[in-house]
């Protein structure tokens, strides 16, 4: 296999929470938050790599630690084989070029105070991209074209366009720089369900022109199928399982990846309705449970789950965090549901 373009070592991300003023007097240990907790990814290059999981499992934690937006606790980032983690400012400015975010919410991102030729055209001013003002203009006509939008709009701000065509311009915006890796942060989540699709096709067709690389972040799993090529399943700062798109939809075995399985609405009035409802309240990030920080939620969870254990691999690609799951096992937990459906 080859080099992958980005790849996380033990990645870390704690923040550290007030103890008060009691902890303090008593010299206690400073307490944290775990928002990512030693995660080991890897995203090889011209693929989109699925990153899902519930809200404030980790997931928007780990790409912007990824892009060195917030500083990592622990652990180690490369990029292309390089190393980032530990890069000064200057280096950090460099890789800006290569990697782009586009954010969940398009209204916020753009400023409201500039009209849409000037933020496109920002990036290029600022990593001195094109000879002149003329060839920057240029450049910013072609991309907000590409996107889908038309060069008579460039002079309006953005509250005078949708939902759907700030994301357009969002994504303009990044491409400007001619990235390599794009970090898609819920880049659908705030537009309707018509308009998804029209953003997802849109991505899917730039990836190919620009041969791009990304790490798409969501919680809604239909949209994940849809764009990946891999998907990664977080829980509170830890991965679940891991694995190709095919692997993770019809060949899913932890019991975690289950419970968002039946969370996604079947519009299949023949099929059960039978769904596997998760019990108890998400453990707190600041004190999460030993072994599988899944266990005190999961219906198969035993004594053995709070030790710690290692991985299971049911194949090359594909990886359990699951004491109870093995490949000697008799089925994934996806033919246990279906089965316990049909037996009702």
């Amino acid at each position: 296999m080859t080099e992958p373009l980005v790849e996380l070592r033990g990645l870390e991300k704690y923040y550290s929470v007030d103890s008060g003023l009691l902890d303090r007097l008593l010299s206690r240990e400073n307490k944290y938050v775990k928002a990512v907790d030693g995660v080991d990814l890897e995203i090889q290059r011209g693929e989109t790599l699925g990153l899902v999981g519930e809200s404030g499992c980790g997931k928007s934690t780990l790409g912007h630690t990824l892009l060195q937006l917030e500083e990592a606790t622990g652990g180690e980032i490369y990029y292309d084989g390089e190393r980032i983690d530990t890069a000064d400012s200057d280096r950090i400015r460099e890789l800006r070029k290569d990697i782009q975010l586009i954010f969940q919410d398009p209204a916020s991102s753009l400023n409201p105070r500039r009209r849409v030729r000037d933020i496109v055209r920002r990036p290029l001013e600022v990593h001195d991209i094109g000879d002149s003002k003329e060839e920057r203009d240029r450049r910013v006509e072609e991309l907000i074209e590409r996107v889908g939008l038309s060069v008579d709009q460039l002079d309006r701000y953005p509250h005078e366009f949708s939902g759907g065509q700030q994301q357009r311009i969002g994504i303009a915006r990044a491409l400007a720089v001619d990235p390599e890796f794009i970090v898609a942060d819920e880049p659908v989540s705030a537009l309707d369900v018509s308009v998804q699709a029209q953003i997802l096709n849109l991505l899917e067709e730039l990836q190919d022109e620009f041969d791009l690389t990304f790490l798409f972040i969501a919680h809604d799993l239909s949209v994940v199928r849809h764009i990946s090529d891999r998907v990664v399943v977080m829980y509170l700062g830890e991965i679940m399982e891991r694995g190709t798109t095919t692997e993770i939809f019809d060949q899913f075995q932890h019991p975690y990846t289950d419970a968002l399985m039946e969370a996604v609405p079947d519009t299949d009035v023949h099929t059960s309705s039978v769904q596997s409802v998760l019990e108890g309240e998400v453990p707190s990030p600041i004190d999460p449970p030993s072994g599988c920080k899944f266990r005190t939620r999961c219906p198969l969870a035993s004594e053995e789950c709070a030790e710690p254990f290692a991985d299971r691999s049911f194949s090359e690609s594909h990886e359990v965090h699951c004491v109870k799951r093995s490949p000697e096992s008799d089925a994934g937990t996806k033919t246990r549901v279906d089965e316990d459906a049909t037996a009702d």
